[in-house]
């Protein structure tokens, strides 16, 4: 029993290592990653030592920094490629990045925040690194008002309570209420937006993705610049094309009940809705 317990703290250890490579510098000093997880500096070099052998982590010989190892994609790439909305939204994501020129992302939800699972970059919307593995916040984008879409009140509040209070600018919904009739009013049209909650400067487009149950499994957006984006000029446009590659994912995750009957009935219903 002894050695099962130090063992799994030996996993969890090594683990809170990987992690720290997720957020902040790309190349950290042992010291940097004892402080950064919490480990004492013999640990922190010892599981160091042992993660570089297994190809999870790198050193550089010449500056001692360390970086996560490309062997971590592999795992990475086997966990995409196994998962369902990322084997059939791939290539439609892809397709609709080119043919609106923008940002296209596909996101399920983990706990109180949504995990991207794909990211292709439009002509005008370019990005040095991809969204693919990393963390936002649900109620500050349109993929997770879309996420959130699928639950109801007190679903919503169980999931967002620890989080909905925090602002990312000053356009960030934080009240409980206004993000639900928020949610009512942009699932009634069929698509959800988000203009500079998250950051200022950017907006998006998002749909919901269903599975065979019909419940809502994951969401795409359409995103950039407010000026690549252009929403009051360009809405119409990107709310058909996200609908119909959302529908497209539903399709082939086996959904064909009412939201793909009457995605676009919603669509030219409510297109003309102020935001």
């Amino acid at each position: 029993m002894a050695t099962d317990v130090g063992g799994n703290q030996s996993v969890e250890r090594a683990l809170s290592i990987l992690r720290v490579f997720t957020v902040g510098r790309s190349e950290l000093r042992v010291s940097d990653i004892a402080k950064l997880a919490d480990l004492g500096l013999s640990t922190t070099s010892r599981l160091l030592a042992t993660l570089e052998v297994a190809g999870f982590v790198d050193r550089d010989p010449i500056s001692g920094l360390y970086r996560m190892g490309l062997d971590i994609v592999s795992l990475g790439g086997a966990v995409l490629n196994l998962h369902p909305v990322h084997r059939e939204g791939r290539q439609i994501a892809q397709n609709l990045a080119a043919e609106v020129g923008l940002g296209v992302n596909v996101a399920v939800r983990r706990e109180g925040h949504l995990f991207y699972l794909l990211n292709f970059e439009g002509r005008q919307a370019p990005r040095s690194f991809t969204l693919a593995g990393q963390h936002n916040p649900l109620h500050a984008t349109g993929l997770g008002k879309a996420l959130l879409s699928g639950m109801n009140h007190e679903e919503r509040m169980q999931v967002l309570r620890p989080v909905l209070q925090r602002g990312y600018t000053p356009r960030t919904i934080t009240d409980p209420g206004e993000l639900d009739a928020e949610i009512r009013r942009s699932r009634a049209r069929g698509y959800f937006t988000e203009v500079e909650e998250l950051a200022l400067g950017r907006a998006c487009l998002a749909v919901p993705i269903r599975d065979g149950s019909g419940d809502v499994v994951a969401a795409l957006s359409v995103s950039g610049p407010l000026s690549a984006i252009d929403l009051p000029n360009r809405e119409a446009e990107l709310a058909r094309a996200a609908i119909e590659a959302a529908d497209s994912i539903s399709i082939g995750l086996g959904y064909i009940g009412p939201g793909y009957q009457g995605s676009a009935h919603l669509y030219e219903a409510s297109v003309e809705e102020p935001l």
